[in-house]
């Protein structure tokens, strides 16, 4: 594969220079393609299409829009065992997880962008006032490569309903879906530098971004560190930033007789996806005296798990995504070790039938104390900290014991109580039993874990203005 041209203006084109980098599989460590990567200059190119373009596209009319939008669904689901073959080669994610979730979930975001704008009033007369929400501009998109689907629609689907124009910025480590997603746009007929994409590196062609001075909005999806960066380059020129950071979830399990369930259930959660996943439930908050079992229980789970080939209909864990990774996650996982915590099964090296691939063991750790570094750093990988707790007061204080506030579980019984621990939990979701709102609830974090939401209306408001009209 030679992904040798970005998307700007309508069009296939060529980079201002020829700089590449390797497409590895992370299944097998081989390079399968090149990528081309941008510069400032090739942002300059994208931006100045996306601003002629936003002129006609802010004035369409929503009827336009949702004739766009049902388009690239359709053509989308015409893609999807693409999109899903895709997902799965660049990144590692199990095939049945790039089907059943990965892939899927782009289809729901258009699908919910389109009924958003359908029922979205965009003008109306408040207190002898005319209030108008109007599109903010052009927009910077960074994507992330762990759910690149989902952060790309989510992203898209708004911000072309909104009828501002765009500038994808991918992941240059998944670059193979959102080549399907420029050409399922292009194939749309959606009009010239209305969406524009340009692959490279963050710090080069996401700084020209959040530079440019012709760019209203970036929309980011990474690392907290990454999201600091775009943000103060983004300062200069005071544009709207938002963004969706790292996050290092609680799961406050109770002590009733839904403990077995919650606990396995929530050993299940937090290896999708490899654990590369920024809403995973990584710590598990168990009363004292059932720890002992919850370990015991987590154990059977995590070693029950297959890990191997993601082209495998049985694999449930693949490999992480890169060597960068990879490193990442094993100095995290020694460093548990070193302080102290109890290694229940895992721990460093890989699984000792795969020699090739960036694959680590499903690991489990017991008697966590939330100083630890594995409890308060984002591993990223398919590492349980199980942490005890004497009383519900203290599980709350605990769970709000981070710098991030992203997600949050809360699994047991009786629901009014887990909804009312729900409330003091400092985190922009908490899924209730491990509950799911899709895409039709709000996606964002507190503290660390960033600003801003994402799905359905909020994630429309993200991307327009508001103005009032009086007199």
């Amino acid at each position: 594969m030679h992904l040798d041209k970005f998307y700007i203006d309508g069009e296939w084109v060529d980079p201002i220079k020829n700089q590449e980098i390797d497409i590895i599989n992370p299944a097998n460590e081989i390079a399968i393609g090149k990528l081309n990567v941008g510069t400032e200059q090739d942002i300059d190119k994208a931006v100045s299409a996306a601003r002629k373009a936003f002129q006609k596209f802010s004035v369409t009319s929503v009827n336009e829009r949702l004739e766009l939008l049902t388009e690239i669904r359709n053509i989308f689901k015409k893609r999807f065992d693409e999109i899903v073959d895709a997902i799965t080669t660049e990144m590692g994610a199990p095939i049945k997880l790039s089907r059943g979730a990965q892939a899927a979930v782009g289809l729901g975001h258009l699908k919910t962008a389109i009924r958003v704008l359908e029922n979205h009033k965009f003008e109306y007369e408040f207190n002898g006032s005319i209030i108008r929400y109007e599109p903010i501009g052009v927009c910077g998109l960074i994507t992330p490569w762990n759910w690149p689907i989902n952060q790309t629609i989510s992203k898209l689907g708004p911000c072309l309903a909104a009828g501002c124009t765009a500038i994808l910025k991918p992941s240059e480590i998944s670059p193979l879906s959102a080549n399907i997603v420029a050409e399922i746009i292009h194939e749309a007929k959606a009009p010239a530098g209305v969406f524009n994409m340009v692959h490279g590196l963050g710090p080069v062609v996401g700084e020209a971004l959040s530079n440019h001075e012709d760019v209203d909005m970036m929309s980011f999806t990474g690392s907290t560190r990454g999201g600091i960066a775009v943000a103060q380059a983004s300062a200069k020129t005071v544009k709207r930033v938002s963004q969706e950071l790292g996050g290092k979830s609680p799961n406050i399990i109770l002590d009733d007789s839904a403990f077995e369930n919650s606990v396995k259930t929530g050993v299940e959660k937090i290896m999708e996806n490899t654990g590369q996943s920024c809403n995973a439930p990584t710590r598990m908050l168990i009363p004292r005296n059932r720890q002992k079992e919850a370990l015991e229980l987590a154990k059977i789970v995590a070693e029950g798990l297959k890990t191997g080939d993601p082209t495998n209909e049985d694999t449930d864990i693949g490999p992480l995504v890169s060597e960068v990774q990879f490193k990442k996650v094993q100095r995290l996982i020694e460093a548990g070790i070193k302080e102290g915590a109890d290694l229940v099964t895992g721990g460093l090296g890989k699984p000792k039938e795969l020699t090739k691939g960036y694959y680590v063991k499903p690991t489990v750790f017991g008697n966590v104390e939330n100083r630890m570094e594995i409890a308060q750093e984002e591993i990223f990988g398919p590492v349980l900290s199980i942490i005890p707790y004497d009383n519900e007061e203290e599980a709350i204080a605990i769970a709000n014991d981070t710098d991030y506030g992203l997600s949050a579980y809360i699994t047991g019984e009786d629901k009014d109580r887990l909804r009312e621990i729900g409330r003091r939990v400092r985190a922009g979701q908490v899924h209730i039993n491990y509950g799911s709102g899709g895409t039709n609830a709000p996606f964002g974090g507190f503290k660390q874990s960033g600003n801003g939401r994402e799905k359905a209306e909020w994630g429309l408001e993200e991307f327009l203005e508001i103005k009032a009209i009086m007199g």
